[in-house]
């Protein structure tokens, strides 16, 4: 394969994929540098976990010069180590190295929320890209993902979430929750389909605000970091506004008055309940 090829892909990417800027780049270089390893070295690659964004970019990247397969350890899990190879060959579960850990706490006298999972596991000295899906039944359980090769280092490791002693057990994958979901169906009706107006409606926010969030790099569309809030907001879209949620777009219509009834589903950021 020609060196042009490689850089027709990052153009393509940047250029059409991104409905917003291009701060995915280093996301771009990297993801090349795997397909090439599978096309110049022959073999087979197994990526970190990847979040829906990092997958799309490489899958656009991949176009038919590679086949790609993904599992998280779930059949809807958000984050998925990819399987890279030349030719179509069936790829066992076993082969994407996962692991499932249960957290193990005292709760009856503490409640965690994914933040403080997300935070001590992402605080404890490793990437997050090596952890996948963290899950919980909404009744005190509580469980992620994590590679294989890292076993050691999640049970021996990260012995405390916050202030409270845990221990990281790893199980069967037959024991994984039923998982919860938190999410709410709601609508709102926005004067304009920019991503500013229909963000400030969803997140209750002025425009303003919406824009200085943007600029602060607090804003994602479909798991890309953005900096144009004039984008148009289409169906099937996914934004997220950090401290606040990730929500996506179900449907559009146009009322009578000229506006936009926006229905949506959301995910919204927890805050953890002060125990009085």
């Amino acid at each position: 394969m020609k060196a042009s090829n490689i850089s027709k892909r990052s153009f393509y990417i940047k250029n059409v994929v991104f409905k917003g800027n291009l701060s995915d780049q280093k996301t771009v270089d990297r993801m090349n540098g795997l397909i090439n390893d599978v096309i110049y070295k022959h073999q087979k690659v197994l990526t970190e976990f990847l979040d829906p964004g990092e997958r799309d970019i490489l899958k656009k990247l991949a176009g038919n010069e590679v086949c790609l397969q993904s599992f998280g350890g779930y059949l809807n899990a958000e984050k998925k180590r990819v399987v890279i190879t030349e030719d179509w060959t069936t790829v066992s579960p076993l082969s994407y190295q996962i692991s499932l850990f249960e957290i193990e706490y005292p709760q009856k006298f503490v409640s965690l929320t994914h933040s403080d999972v997300l935070g001590s596991i992402a605080n404890a000295g490793i990437e997050t890209s090596t952890f996948g899906d963290i899950i919980t039944d909404g009744n005190g359980r509580w469980q992620f993902f994590g590679k294989s090769e890292l076993t050691d280092f999640f049970q021996y490791e990260i012995t405390h979430i916050g202030h409270t002693k845990v221990k990281l057990r790893p199980i069967s994958s037959e024991k994984i929750l039923a998982v919860e979901d938190e999410s709410k169906h709601l609508t709102v009706i926005a004067s304009s389909l920019r991503l500013d107006a229909v963000l400030a409606a969803i997140a209750k926010q002025s425009r303003s605000q919406i824009k200085a969030n943007i600029k602060n790099n607090l804003v994602k569309l479909n798991w890309h970091t953005i900096k144009d809030f004039n984008i148009i907001i289409e169906e099937d879209d996914v934004l997220s506004l950090r401290h606040f949620g990730r929500c996506k777009i179900m449907s559009i219509s146009t009322t009578k008055k000229g506006n936009y009834k926006v229905v949506y589903k959301l995910w919204q950021t927890k805050r953890k309940k002060r125990r009085s």
